[in-house]
């Protein structure tokens, strides 16, 4: 006879979880009981919200799913925006919520929330149990869901009485069967031809690859596409990484801040092979100007994104990987398409993204000298915010799953925390968090936890004293009315000191380089207090509603 807080705490073993992060509270005592003399690794975050992210970003570093707990009521509350988050970019966590005694479900008990509820519109799949006997098989399925298929994340609300009752283990089939749960792996066979007949007539055809591509583990896959088929590639935000940044036909990111070369190719091109993306708003701008003149081609896993936002002419379901295989087996060599590779090349030539030089701070010279220093061997991690973009333009990344950020629900606050998780997923290789002064302040009291455990996360505050992004659209749409976007002054450095953390202001470009060298040398946490300019803006930049060539701040069209 076991516990269900045992049987938990074997299950979680049992499923290949090496570290969990969460806080604990009184419903789930009997579970940290459990984990007391447990060979499972607990880190002890200062704020749910962090356990959460901090299990995002492990989940995305390492491609295994990340693992959060948390206590009834608000314990399991402050997960929600962390859930919310994993759900918006498809990524694999399970949340493991304590929750009143079932006797008392329903009758409003001290701390009690509806978290399966609450987390429905943003979990893939969530379970109440309300027997002991049903943990084994609850977990194994959880972790199948959120593993398989189009990513996402699973709750699990455990009730005390659930954790404390001794039943005899059931034991567990070998492969979980769900009905109802079959998600399509290989493309329709003559889906693909029909696919391969479009790019062979195409005379200007793009790649648009999302985080589909990372989440399948697909880049060696779409590499091989590419460069036999001798077609640009341009990313979304989620996509970044999946092919090196230095790469002759990486266009970098496209859409609201991406490069103008890439929104050029994509209001120019006749095909458009899009690949694990979901036609987001911020990479569309104007739907119906969006690769208007295209035949579309998309490819995902998850059949309902697929003309959701814009029609499509071939629509392939299943995983990325699993289909850029069996195109791969069928594919011919290209002929080439020299003059739209020709026309690329003048565009990237005359249009590239600008860096200032005129002796002061700016932040896009952080990013690149950051780059320079790491060669592609680190994983960044970043805020949300001027800093991410800033770093999505100018950080040269060259492996899959060495960017970690928030996309789809954009969350402030993300970064430290997630940047602790996926240190425990990357431990061979320097972590840093490119952080903004109104991001990082959200869940800087993660600055406890890394020091706690000596979590060597460097992190880099771009610090302007503004709510930056916001800034920049009141400067540029509302007529520079600054209303409550300004910061009052910090000293970042004062306050990683306060932790035992060591850290460093920088005011000026020629000590850039020491610190982030310096940064690099210490064995712990390290914070940079990076003072920029103080109006620096994000450019290219495509206003809201417009056409995605359609940008301001960039170089007149040639």
């Amino acid at each position: 006879m076991k516990t269900g807080a045992k049987i938990l705490v074997e299950s979680l073993q049992r499923e290949g979880t090496d570290i969990i992060f969460g806080y604990p509270g009184g419903v789930v005592l009997p579970i940290y009981d459990e984990l007391y003399d447990s060979s499972l690794r607990h880190i002890l975050v200062r704020h749910e919200q962090a356990a959460a992210h901090a299990a995002d970003g492990y989940a995305r570093a390492s491609g295994r799913v990340g693992v959060c707990l948390a206590t009834s009521g608000p314990g399991a509350c402050n997960l929600v925006t962390g859930i919310a988050t994993a759900y918006m970019d498809s990524i694999p966590i399970v949340a493991l919520t304590g929750q009143v005694p079932t006797n008392l479900l329903g009758n409003d008990a001290f701390q009690e929330s509806d978290i399966t509820g609450i987390t429905m519109p943003v979990t893939k799949h969530n379970y109440l149990v309300k027997n002991t006997a049903d943990l084994s098989r609850v977990v194994q399925e959880a972790f199948y869901i959120a593993g398989t298929g189009r990513p996402g994340p699973v709750l699990i609300d455990i009730p005390k009485d659930v954790s404390t009752t001794s039943v005899k283990d059931a034991p567990l089939p070998e492969k979980v069967v769900l009905r109802g749960y079959n998600p399509t792996y290989h493309g329709h066979k003559k889906q693909i031809e029909k696919a391969l007949h479009l790019i062979a007539a195409a005379e200007r055809p793009v790649i648009y690859a999302g985080g589909g591509v990372i989440a399948s583990n697909a880049s060696a896959e779409l590499m091989s596409v590419a460069t036999q088929l001798g077609i640009p590639i341009t990313t979304t935000l989620m996509g970044i990484g999946a092919v090196p940044g230095d790469h002759p036909l990486n266009l970098g990111m496209l859409g609201m801040h991406g490069t103008e070369y890439a929104n050029f190719a994509i209001t120019e091109c006749d095909l458009l092979f899009a690949i694990g993306v979901r036609f987001d708003d911020r990479v569309t701008g104007k739907t119906e100007t969006f690769a208007a003149n295209a035949k579309i081609i998309h490819i995902d896993v998850d059949p309902a994104e697929i003309g959701k936002n814009k029609r499509v002419d071939v629509p392939i379901v299943g995983d990325v990987k699993a289909v850029l295989t069996d195109m791969l087996g069928l594919l011919k060599k290209s002929s080439g398409h020299d003059a739209w590779i020709k026309k690329i090349k003048h565009w990237k030539q005359h249009h590239p993204l600008k860096c200032p030089s005129n002796g002061a701070l700016h932040p896009q010279y952080i990013i690149r000298q950051l780059s320079e220093l790491v060669q592609g061997n680190a994983v960044i991690v970043s805020e949300v915010g001027q800093n991410q973009m800033w770093t999505a333009q100018h950080f040269c990344f060259r492996h899959p799953r060495t960017w970690i950020t928030s996309g789809g629900l954009g969350t402030m606050g993300y970064g430290l925390p997630a940047a602790m998780g996926a240190h425990f997923a990357r431990p061979d290789v320097p972590v840093f968090d490119i952080a903004g002064d109104g991001s990082i302040q959200m869940n800087i009291q993660e600055f406890g936890t890394i020091a706690a455990n000596n979590i060597p996360v460097k992190v880099a505050i771009l610090n302007n004293r503004y709510l930056g992004m916001v800034r920049q659209w009141q400067e540029l749409f509302y007529d520079r009315r600054y209303s409550f976007t300004e910061l009052p002054p910090v000293d970042f450095v004062k306050i990683a000191n306060a932790y035992g953390i060591e850290g460093v202001r920088v005011e000026s470009p020629d000590e850039v380089v020491p610190a982030l060298k310096t940064s690099l040398e210490c064995n712990g946490p390290f914070v940079m207090d990076f003072r920029i300019e103080r109006e620096e803006n994000v450019f290219p930049m495509v206003p809201a509603g417009a056409a995605i060539n359609e940008m301001i701040g960039g170089h007149p069209r040639t």
